[in-house]
Order: C-alpha cells, then structure tokens, then sequence
C-alpha cells in the first residue's frame, strides 16, 4: 500500500514540474511591441503589422499624446466601417499596454477622421 501512494506522489511531481515548464516556456517566449516602433501610434500606422508574427500573451504598447488620440479594441466590423462598438474597450493613457490573446484582434483610433487616416492596426496572435 505504501508503495502505491509512493507512485502517485511520483506522478504528480511530475505534473506539477510539466506545468511549471510549461508556464515557464509561454512567459519566456512573449515579446513587448511598441505600436509604430519609434513614430508611436499615429496616422499610417495600419501596415505596421506586416512582417511581424504575434503569439498569444505578447504585449502591444501604444505611444502618443492623449489629447489627441486614443486606443479603441474594437471588432472586426468596427475595424472595416472606423466604428466604435457598444461597450468597446477604450484606452486614453498615452502609454498602453494591452496583453494579446490568441486570435484576430483590432484597434482603432476613435478621433474624428483618425481611424479612416490610417490609424488602425489588426492583429492575429496564434
């Protein structure tokens, strides 16, 4: 009897070390961006994205002066039409950080005219 609770003791040691690695490996491997790189998050920044491959649990950090511009999580038809969603997240600090989660995700800015200037990004997060 002895020797069995002493497996399972094994075992769950085993467990918990599986997921602490494997909690260890996704915390590891998430990058921080900055939205526009140098230029912030501004007009013509929708093509930022290109080139860059986005993992669940990255971060994005949008830059820029709150008295102008603001960050809007949106979906996709809020994205397409430069249209704020009932109950859409906004962001107004100027110095944004918004963790991703896996999937297509979009942000605009809500400023009049903003948004159909090119300030906007979508992302995909595998």
């Amino acid at each position: 009897m002895a020797q069995g609770r002493g497996i399972a003791a094994r075992i769950v040691i085993v467990g918990i070390t599986l997921l602490a690695l494997v909690l260890h490996f996704e915390t590891v491997h998430a990058a921080t961006y900055t939205v526009g790189d140098s230029g912030g998050w501004t007009f013509n920044v929708v093509n930022w994205t290109k080139g860059k491959q986005f993992r669940a649990g990255d971060t994005l950090i949008f830059k820029y002066d709150p008295s102008t511009h603001n960050v809007v999580a949106v979906n996709g038809k809020g994205y397409s039409n430069c249209k704020t969603p009932a109950g859409a997240k906004v962001y107004k600090s100027g110095n944004d950080q918004i963790k991703l989660s896996k999937g297509q995700s979009y942000f605009i800015c809500n400023f009049p005219g903003h948004c159909e200037s090119a300030m906007k990004i979508a992302v995909n997060a595998v």
